[in-house]
Parts: C-alpha cells; structure tokens; sequence
C-alpha cells in the first residue's frame, strides 16, 4: 500500500532551453505506489522524466525528493542520490557487445568496487532470475526477443536495488502478450519489493492493468489536467480531454 510522499513536484516546468513543454506541474509521488504519466505523443512525458530522474534541471520550480530540493543539492550529492534510481528506456539501453552478464555488472563493478568477479556474476544471475531471464546470463542482447531485451534492460535498472524504478514507454514494440507479461512484472516488484514504479506511457492495456495514480499532461495548455486514481479520470465528471483519451476503443461517440 502506497504510503509516504517519495518523490514531488512543486510548481515544476521542464523544457529545453527557452522553450517550455510543460508548466506548472505540482504531483506528489508516494513510497511503493505504481504512478502513471500519460497523455498523447509530444505532451512531453519523456520530457518530464529526464527532470524526475536528475538528467536535466527544471526551468522553473522544484523536485523534492524525500522533501528537499533535488537540484538544489551540489551535482556530487545529486550522483549519489541517483543510485537510488533505477531507469529502464524505450530501447531497453544495453551494451550490443556484452552479455547480459556484463551489463548488469558494470554499474554494479562502479559502485561497488570491492565486489569480486564471482560476487558480480552471482548477482546478476540473481537479476536475471528476478526478471524471468534465469540462465540467460551470456547472451547477448541481439540474441534475445524484444521482450527479453525488455526484461534484461530492467535487471540492469535494478542492478543497485533502487527504490524508485522510471519506465519509459515498456510497451513500445511489444505484442501485446509481451506487453502484458511486462505489466505483471511491474505488480510483482511493486508488490513483492515494496518498489515505487513512475511508468511514462500513452497504453491504455498497461495504464489499466497497473496504475495506482495517474497525471495527464496535455498538449495544448503544456500543463496537467488531471491528476488521481483512475476510475476518477474515467467518470463523467473528469475532464473531457481526458475521458476521451481513456475511452479510446470503446466505442464512445463522446465528442
């Protein structure tokens, strides 16, 4: 059960230079909660991410992690705080030329120097196994399937045990059995390690199976509309842009 505020935005806006994507953002992520930020393509939800996870400092506003300002702390406190991220991204992020094997050791070898090779192979089989890829551990990411890939990507997200795992759009490229067997994934870390999940998708299958609080960012006011659980998003009282974002392939004639 989700408890207290982990990660929060206050009065956040994120962009690139002198252009802003979103303002005004104000959330509040809570420890062990699945949050979902969704919204059309170019909404800026990848945009969002890259200032949650220490990437890019905001334009304006703050994030608050564990209730002080993340990007107010000097850029040395700020690296060791982002150990306690995990990121898995669209492209699943691996090394072409190691094996599997090799790329979840090698940010666990640069944080933890002391470990041996056999501890570091120990514990990626243990990452591995996690993820439902027991045995996998000296292929190479060529010779898995994109779900796999999916799944190795995500034992290297939580090679160093990380109390906030992002998700960049899982489902892109995935069939849909895939996609589902990703989501339940997500349930059993949340569920079994007390994982807090912050997943960027526009999914509908994923967004329903698995979100706890949901943060619509819309594209033509650059800012939220809504923000809470997802049965309210969908009732007749939410915001129109919304519902009919939730209601797509349903058959409603909502205009």
């Amino acid at each position: 059960m989700a408890g207290e505020v982990l990660l929060a935005a206050e009065g956040l806006s994120v962009g690139y230079g002198r252009r802003v994507v979103q303002h005004d953002l104000n959330f509040a992520i809570r420890r062990g909660e699945v949050f979902v930020v969704m919204g059309g393509s170019g909404t800026g939800k990848s945009t969002l991410l890259r200032h949650l996870i220490g990437l890019q400092a905001p334009l304006a506003g703050r994030v608050l992690l564990d209730g002080e300002d993340f990007w107010a702390r000097p850029a040395q406190a700020r690296a060791v705080l982002q150990q306690r991220f995990g990121v898995l991204y669209q492209d699943g992020a691996l090394w072409s030329g190691m094996t599997l094997r090799e790329n979840i050791s090698l940010p666990l070898a640069a944080y933890h120097p002391q470990l041996t090779g056999d501890e570091l192979a120990e514990l990626a089989a243990l990452k591995l196994a996690l993820v439902g890829l027991a045995g996998c551990d000296l292929l190479y990411p060529a010779q898995l399937s994109g779900g796999m890939r999916k799944r190795a990507g995500l034992a290297r997200a939580l090679a160093l045990d990380p109390e906030i795992l992002f998700f960049d759009e899982p489902s892109a490229g995935l069939d849909p059995l895939n996609a589902q067997a990703l989501d339940e994934l997500i349930l059993q870390l949340r569920d079994g390690l007390g994982t807090t999940i912050v997943l960027v998708t526009h999914e509908l299958p994923s967004i329903r199976a698995v979100a706890d609080t949901c943060l619509f960012l819309d594209a033509a006011s650059r800012t939220q509309i809504a923000l809470g659980p997802l049965h309210q998003l969908q009732g007749e009282d939410a915001h129109p842009t919304v519902r009919r974002f939730l209601r797509r392939g349903l058959g409603s004639k909502e205009k």
